[in-house]
């Protein structure tokens, strides 16, 4: 019979007529605010991921097709054939394939003009991603006829030049010649990236077609979504191996080259990178907080309970089956804490998944409020992670009831 976990589970935290030791009620506390705040680190760090990556792949698509030497090609646009869609669908990890249009052009108002390049919605991801962002007007439906002079303008846009979702503005593209269309605002959208946001409007692709002057078998470039982001750097690679392939069998007649949203989007994504370091540099923290607060409860509960540990061993005890009492004592200190923290931090991240309610700055974040991502494999495993780590931190201490003897535990007495 395992008589150290029975009598652990027995055995008081308090002293007499008191309630529990305040050393107890720090211990349990800072356990559960260490596991609170590693798991709102992780959760929030999720979330901004997912919201910062959704916004880089709904700009850039995740491997994008263009005309590798434009110099041997009658122009920098790709012949959309039959054998190029079957040679790039040939990539097992290829789920969707769109044609992709993009052009200078200039706003012009009565009293302002601004520059910026307008794109076709290329990717059923890229028009779900405009369409969450708009503030104002709705996205047209491109597929049915009369809706090719209707664009979607960003609201940074909007701001510079006194435009909102219904007005007309008139449009000058940037071609061999200077071509105008008199264009309708649809809607206005926000994605909070200003470099995104300052330049990239949205159109049909008859638009821009028939601005440059081109067949409905030409586009400047191929947008390519894949069935898994974390596969984008190897598909990216075996794409352009194949793409040169068949360029070199003669199954395709232009040369191509392949890019990824790695490089496209590399500057938001570094940053994400950085915030992965914060997140272990605060449950390194953590750890150590609680740790120490562990180890500090431990040594008073053993102090306490030196009258204990003398009639243990008076009736032959060995210091052995002691020391695990303690480290079964601690551990429901331990335990307790983790369940607080998990309840605390569980509640109020819920709710801030729900309704938002603790704002960001949008300039600083690219987001204007603060993203949760509730994994609940991170919560298990920073649970055992706890567990594992302060077992081990209370081995140290308890060899202190080994010097402990009973002799002077009754003379103290």
């Amino acid at each position: 019979m395992n008589y150290s976990f029975y009598i652990a589970r027995r055995l008081s935290f308090s002293k007499g007529e008191r309630k529990s030791l305040p050393a107890v009620k720090v211990a349990i506390s800072s356990v559960a605010i260490s596991v609170a705040v590693m798991l709102a680190s992780v959760w929030i760090v999720l979330g901004f991921k997912h919201e910062i990556m959704e916004k880089v792949t709904g700009f850039n698509a995740d491997l994008s097709v263009y005309v590798a030497d434009t110099q041997e090609s009658e122009s920098n646009t790709i012949l959309l054939t039959t054998s190029l869609f079957e040679t790039i669908e040939e990539i097992p990890t290829v789920r969707e394939i769109a044609p992709s249009l993009s052009m200078p052009a200039v706003f012009k108002t009565p009293d302002d003009f601004k520059g910026v390049y307008i794109k076709n919605l290329s990717t059923k991801r890229t028009s779900d991603f405009i369409e969450h962002s708009l503030i104002e007007g709705k996205l047209p439906d491109y597929s049915s006829p009369g809706n090719d002079n209707r664009i979607i303008i960003s609201q940074k846009a909007a701001r510079a030049l006194g435009l909102k979702a219904g007005d007309k503005i008139d449009t000058y593209f940037i071609t061999d010649a200077v071509r105008v269309r008199r264009l309708e605002i649809a809607g206005v959208y926000s994605s909070h990236f200003d470099a995104y946001d300052d330049i990239y409007m949205f159109g049909s692709l008859q638009l821009l077609r028939g601005v440059q002057g081109l067949k409905d078998n030409r586009a400047t470039g191929l947008h390519i979504t894949i069935d898994n982001f974390d596969n984008v750097g190897n598909s990216a690679v075996a794409l352009q191996n194949h793409l040169l392939k068949a360029y070199n069998d003669g199954t395709v007649h232009q040369l191509y080259r392949v890019d990824s949203v790695l490089s496209s989007g590399a500057g938001y994504l570094n940053w994400l990178g950085l915030l992965n370091t914060n997140v272990i540099v605060i449950i390194i923290l953590m750890l150590a907080v609680g740790s120490v607060t562990l180890v500090s409860g431990m040594l008073i509960i053993v102090l306490d309970k030196k009258r204990f540990i003398g009639v243990m061993k008076a009736i032959g005890c060995p210091s052995r089956k002691l020391r695990r009492v303690f480290i079964y004592l601690s551990m429901r200190v331990t335990f307790t804490g983790i369940v607080i923290g998990d309840i605390i931090a569980t509640g109020l991240l819920w709710c801030q998944s729900k309704w938002h309610f603790i704002h960001l700055d949008a300039d600083a974040y690219y987001i204007d409020f603060v993203p949760v991502s509730m994994d609940w494999l991170w919560l298990i495993a920073i649970n055992a992670g706890v567990i594992f780590v302060s077992y081990l931190v209370l081995l140290i201490p308890s060899r202190l009831i080994s010097r402990i003897s009973p002799s002077e535990t009754m003379r103290d007495e």
